[in-house]
């Protein structure tokens, strides 16, 4: 099980609908590592919007930020897999940030500004940008 959902919740979802902040409460207990990354990356693109690479490992354009580190463990990595395949949890997590995500490789997360020129997400969600963000120790990731 990716999430470890209290037994209000689950018995909330078997009511009907879910309370989306109880459900972004229950990712953010789950997948930890997922959420702060994405709350950093949220922090780092209000701080500016372009991004660093600095310590934490972003870096960014116009408009988004992006993480450069791979996850400390398969844990973690888990964690980032599980919350950007999730297409609930992926669009509640937007909501929450009022961002757009977006996912390259095994753990390249990035936040987009809801304004954000389309051309610009469509460059880093293209092959092209997938092709380029390869590299062999993240082959098997």
């Amino acid at each position: 099980m990716s999430l470890d959902v209290t037994p209000e919740l689950l018995d909330q979802a078997a009511r009907g609908d879910v309370d989306e902040d109880a459900f972004v409460a229950t990712v953010r207990t789950s997948l930890p590592y997922a959420y702060e990354l994405i709350d950093g990356l949220v922090a780092d693109l209000h701080a500016g919007g372009l991004g660093y690479a600095g310590d934490a490992g972003y870096a960014g354009g116009p408009g988004y930020a992006s993480n450069q580190v791979p996850p400390p463990s398969e844990a973690e990595r888990g964690q980032l897999l599980r919350a950007m395949a999730s297409d609930a949890i992926r669009a509640s997590l937007e909501r929450h940030f009022g961002v757009r995500l977006a996912f390259q490789n095994c753990h390249r997360v990035a936040v987009f500004r809801p304004d954000t020129d389309e051309a610009v997400y469509r460059q880093f969600t293209s092959p092209r940008a997938q092709i380029l963000n390869q590299s062999p120790e993240l082959r098997d990731c």
